[in-house]
């Protein structure tokens, strides 16, 4: 079950490889996240010290959060993966032009989920092929409802 989507992320990148990564959450912020607060859309997915890492992913706190505690909602979060998988994406990060965009936020068993996906941002006239095609397939579709 899906929490939130990047929906920019399919516009700017060619998604070539997705992997399903947990994430290192405090308590307020899983509780935040459960009420529907949270945004990735400016959110990046970054390596440092062979750890990966979630910056910008915003999660606003509920008002019920204690007063002697103060959130930061847009807090670094370590991502975790199996070391295989961290080796893999360091070595595929390392070549030219590749990155990692957080995808989606969701629910697996009761925990919460970040898909990431590994992949090539789209200059501008690959943007306008993918909208020329969508469009096309949109016509397409009405033509044969309309028959």
């Amino acid at each position: 079950m899906s929490i939130v989507e990047n929906r920019t992320a399919f516009h700017d990148y060619f998604i070539e490889e997705r992997y399903e990564a947990g994430v290192a959450l405090e308590g307020w912020e899983v509780k935040a996240i459960r009420g529907g607060r949270a945004t990735i859309a400016e959110a990046y997915v970054m390596v440092r010290n062979a750890e990966i890492f979630l910056f910008g992913a915003n999660i606003s706190p509920l008002p019920t959060v204690s007063t002697h505690f103060t959130p930061n909602p847009t807090r670094t979060r370590k991502l975790l993966l199996n070391a295989e998988e961290i080796k893999r994406l360091i070595g595929k990060v390392e070549q030219r032009g590749y990155t990692l965009i957080p995808l989606n936020l969701h629910y697996n068993k009761g925990r919460i989920k970040l898909d990431i996906g590994l992949g090539r941002g789209k200059l501008k006239h690959d943007k306008r092929a993918t909208e020329k095609e969508r469009e096309w397939n949109r016509e397409k579709q009405r033509l044969l409802r309309s028959r």
